[in-house]
C-alpha cells in the first residue's frame, strides 16, 4: 500500500497515522499511502484502537461522559466530526492561530505528545526507512515498535 508521494513526484511512500493517549503511548496505528489525505483514514485510525472504551453497563456515571479527542487541522471536515461524535468523542479541531489564542488562556497545546511518539517510531531503523515491500510486514514492524514503546514507558518507567 504505497503510492506516489506528491512532494517527491516519483517516489513511493507510506504514512503512519497514530492515535496516542496523553502520555504518548500509541493506542492505534494505521498505514496508508503517502498521497492519501488524512480525512479519509481518520475513522479507520479511531476504529483500530487496541484498548476498548469502557461499556455503559459497568457504571451509569461514566456512560454519559464523552472523551475528548484532539485533532490536527488536516482532519477538519463535517464528515469526520460527525463520525467522531457517533463514536462518543468530543472533537477538538483548531487552527494554529485559534490554538495559540485559546490554549494560552485555558489549555496548553499538546501537539508535542504525538510528535514525540513519531520520534520514538523513527528511532527504529526499519521504520525510519521502509524497506519492506508488503504492507503486512511493515505493519507488523510498526506494531512491534508500539509494543516496545508501551513496554518501555509503562514497565521500565
Amino acid at each position: 500500500m504505497t503510492g506516489h508521494n506528491p512532494t517527491d513526484r516519483s517516489k513511493l511512500g507510506s504514512k503512519r497515522h497514530i492515535l496516542t493517549d496523553k502520555e504518548g503511548i500509541p493506542l492505534s496505528t494505521f498505514i496508508s499511502s503517502a498521497n492519501t489525505h488524512d480525512i479519509t483514514v481518520a475513522t479507520n485510525t479511531i476504529d483500530n484502537i487496541v484498548i476498548k472504551r469502557p461499556s455503559s453497563s459497568k457504571s451509569p456515571k461514566h456512560s454519559k461522559q464523552k472523551q475528548n479527542l484532539c485533532l490536527d487541522k488536516a482532519y477538519h471536515s463535517k464528515e469526520v466530526e460527525q463520525e467522531i461524535l457517533k463514536r462518543g468523542y468530543i472533537p477538538h479541531i483548531r487552527h494554529r492561530r485559534e490554538e495559540i489564542i485559546f490554549c494560552r488562556k485555558k489549555y496548553p497545546a499538546r501537539r508535542w505528545v504525538v510528535e514525540r511518539t513519531n520520534s520514538w517510531h523513527n528511532r527504529f531503523r526499519k521504520l525510519f526507512t521502509r524497506y519492506e515491500k508488503k504492507e503486512e510486514n511493515y505493519f507488523g514492524l510498526v506494531e512491534l515498535a508500539n509494543s516496545l514503546i508501551v513496554y518501555r514507558r509503562l514497565i521500565l518507567g
